[in-house]
C-alpha cells in the first residue's frame, strides 16, 4: 500500500497528491509516469510524475477527473493509500541524458497547456537545479483553471501566463504567445510542448513553420500504460509507436496528430476497438515489440 501524505484541489476537478513511494522516488526522472490503482479491482490509471523527493521518498501526481476511476481517486484523503503505485515507466526526457555543458548552451522554451503544466514542472525544475533557466509559457482556458503558477515561477527563467478568455495574464492561445516572443526577438533552440492533443498539434504546426525543433509528450492518449491495450498507438515519422513504451515523448513534427486524435475517439467504444483491431491487424496489439498483446 502506498500512503497518501497530502492532497488538495488545485482547480475545479484538478487534484494534487503527494504519495509515499520510496522505490519510485529513488529512480524516477522527468518525463516518466506511474500507474496507480485505488484497489485490487480498480482501473489502472497512467499519470505523469509532477514532482519527486528522493530523500523523503515521495512522488507527486496531478490528475483531472475524467471518469469513474479518477472520481474515486479525488475522494481519497491524506492517510488513505493506493493499492498500486507502479513506476517509473516510460522513457525519461531526452535532455536528462544530454551532456550538461552542451545543454547549458541551449535556449529552451516549454509550453504547458492545462493539466500539462504538471509534467512540464519537473522538467523545468530539473534544469533549474542544474543552473539552466528555461522560458515557460503556461496556458489555461480561464484564470480559475490555472495550476502550479507559484511553483513554476520559482524554477522558470521567465514565466509567461496566458488565458484563452483573457481573464489573467496575456490573452489568447499559447501559440499567440510563442509568436509574440519570437517577434520580440527571442530565440530558442528547442521547444517542449505538453498539454491537450489539439494544443500540441497547433504548437507543432507553428514551430515547424518557425524551424524550431519541438518535443511533445503523448501522455494524454495512454490508457493501460503497458503497451498491451493498444490505445496509445501513434504514427511517428511513418512508423508505428506506442506512447507508453516508446515515449511518452516524441518529435512533435513527426507525429500524425490527426490520426492519433481520431483513433483516440474511436478507441473509447467497444465497437470502435473491434473496428481498429480488424483494420490494423498484427500491429493493433503487441506492435511495440515489448508485449504479447491481448492474445
Amino acid at each position: 500500500m502506498y500512503k497518501i501524505l497530502e492532497t488538495k484541489e488545485l482547480a475545479a476537478n484538478i487534484f494534487y497528491m503527494v504519495v509515499e513511494a520510496k522505490r519510485v522516488a529513488k529512480s524516477c526522472k522527468p518525463g516518466q509516469f506511474v500507474i496507480v490503482r485505488t484497489d485490487a479491482g480498480a482501473e489502472r490509471i497512467p499519470l505523469t510524475i509532477c514532482d519527486y523527493d528522493r530523500e523523503k521518498g515521495t512522488v507527486t501526481i496531478v490528475f483531472q477527473i475524467v471518469g469513474a476511476a479518477t472520481q474515486m481517486m479525488s475522494d481519497l484523503k491524506a492517510g488513505d493509500a493506493f493499492h498500486d503505485f507502479v513506476g517509473p515507466l516510460g522513457c525519461a526526457s531526452e535532455f536528462v541524458n544530454e551532456d550538461l555543458e552542451s545543454l547549458k548552451q541551449k535556449k529552451m522554451l516549454f509550453v504547458a497547456g492545462g493539466v500539462g503544466t504538471a509534467p512540464v514542472y519537473p522538467q523545468v525544475k530539473w534544469l533549474h537545479e542544474k543552473g539552466i533557466d528555461a522560458d515557460v509559457i503556461v496556458g489555461a482556458k480561464t484564470k480559475d483553471l490555472l495550476i502550479l503558477e507559484d511553483e513554476m515561477k520559482e524554477v522558470a527563467g521567465n514565466l509567461y501566463v496566458t488565458t484563452d478568455d483573457g481573464s489573467y495574464g496575456r490573452s489568447g492561445m499559447v501559440t499567440q504567445t510563442i509568436t509574440d516572443l519570437i517577434n520580440e526577438g527571442k530565440h530558442y533552440d528547442v521547444c517542449v510542448a505538453i498539454g491537450p492533443m489539439i494544443m500540441m498539434k497547433f504548437v507543432c504546426k507553428l514551430t515547424k513553420e518557425l524551424g524550431l525543433p519541438t518535443i511533445v509528450s503523448l501522455n494524454p492518449i495512454m490508457v493501460d500504460g503497458t503497451g498491451m491495450c493498444g490505445a496509445c498507438r501513434v504514427t511517428v515519422g511513418g512508423k508505428v509507436k506506442f506512447a507508453c513504451v516508446d515515449g511518452p515523448e516524441f518529435d512533435g513534427h513527426q507525429v500524425n496528430f490527426d490520426e492519433a486524435m481520431q483513433r483516440q475517439q474511436i478507441y473509447k467504444t467497444a465497437e470502435g476497438r473491434a473496428f481498429l483491431k480488424a483494420k490494423e491487424g498484427d500491429t493493433h496489439h503487441g506492435g511495440c515489440g515489448n508485449c504479447g498483446g491481448d492474445k
